[in-house]
């Protein structure tokens, strides 16, 4: 049977009559329930639900959003992502408030394990872990719907196009907003990126925090280790100071929750660089904040020379909120529901690589 997760008015953010567009908590609320937008899209496909039997447009109609354009992987036909363009109401109690909301929103949903799309999804799941993404056609597609977006939004207003992404779609709205920040003249998008996946050991399941950090420091000295080795050799990290730097303007909004084992390395990621600074090992934490032994070693014998690519998951500067509250399971820690909830114990620190 279709999950009444499906429907709106049984789980989405009812209580959210009014948006203003200037409260951390109305925009996350906003941007999650747009994601399970995407979901709905899909699912509705699946289910062949259509005209008044379709679930999904309530979930963007409810914020006074239209659906722009659907966007559909050629590989399956399944719907990995939506384009929504904003219709404020003609009544607004705030006029400044909304003036600070979107005019697009180019959302992204995640893996769904189900017949209609499954494969594809963990196929790229699995690029995804061998950072392979950008190669394939549904991040071709996002990429292209993305630019369309930006040549739609009116001069000089590219920052009132936000990305949002949860799972393998905030991947791919990561990588979206990596390769315009790094374009001509460096385009800026506001991005909202829940449960994105962090491809590493599990260190942040370790209970006990001495164990943990010292891992952590072990970690970064052998990482910066063989990025040094790797461009002492003539690795293609040469110049990886300068591209990971590029991206420091970038400032996303990351979502993340400790009981998720897909996104809960942020925790440490952010909260190590602080602390290698805090030893006097800030050069080393520099170099490892940069790269992962992984993807360097797996450059080796590529064109370049070795020193692999920058991985995906790696950030110079986000603001990370933290989901502390209870998550019995993997299903409530990782999903996209609880980013809409009123009432979450949230931990917010930004981050900025200098």
């Amino acid at each position: 049977m279709p999950s009444l997760n499906d429907l709106f008015d049984a789980s989405g953010p009812t209580y959210l009559t009014y948006v203003n567009w200037n409260c951390p908590h109305h925009r996350r609320s906003v941007m999650a329930s747009l994601v399970q937008g995407v979901y709905v899209l899909e699912r509705d496909r699946q289910w062949n639900r259509q005209g008044p039997d379709a679930r999904a447009p309530a979930w963007w109609r409810f914020f006074h959003f239209d659906l722009h354009q659907v966007l559909v992987d050629a590989a399956d036909g399944s719907i990995f992502g939506a384009v929504y363009a904003f219709h404020p109401p003609l009544h607004l109690p705030d006029p400044a408030a909304a003036a600070a909301a979107p005019h697009f929103v180019v959302a992204f949903r995640g893996t769904i394990t189900k017949k209609g799309s499954a494969k594809r999804d963990l196929e790229l799941d699995l690029q995804l872990v061998r950072n392979g993404l950008e190669g394939k056609s549904r991040f071709r597609a996002a990429m292209q719907a993305v630019h369309d977006t930006l040549a739609a939004a009116a001069a000089g207003q590219h920052r009132r196009v936000w990305l949002a992404g949860h799972s393998l779609g905030s991947a791919i709205a990561t990588l979206a907003g990596k390769t315009l920040a790094r374009s001509a003249g460096g385009v800026l998008l506001p991005a909202f990126l829940f449960n994105a996946p962090f491809v590493s050991a599990p260190v942040e399941r370790i209970g006990d925090r001495r164990v943990r950090q010292g891992v952590r420091i072990a970690s970064s000295f052998v990482t910066a280790g063989v990025a040094a080795v790797l461009q002492q050799r003539g690795g293609g990290s040469a110049g990886g100071e300068a591209a990971f730097a590029a991206l420091a303007a970038w400032v996303p909004d990351l979502f993340v929750n400790p009981a998720d084992p897909i996104s809960a390395e942020y925790v440490g990621y952010f909260d190590h660089r602080r602390k290698m600074e805090a030893i006097g090992a800030g050069a080393v934490g520099r170099l490892a904040t940069r790269n992962s032994v992984k993807d360097l070693l797996l450059g080796i014998g590529k064109k370049g020379g070795g020193g692999g690519c920058e991985p995906l998951h790696l950030f110079p500067s986000a603001v990370l909120t933290v989901n502390r509250g209870p998550s019995p399971d993997f299903k409530t820690a990782h999903g996209i529901h609880q980013w809409w909830r009123p009432d979450l114990p949230l931990e917010c620190t930004a981050h900025y690589y200098t």
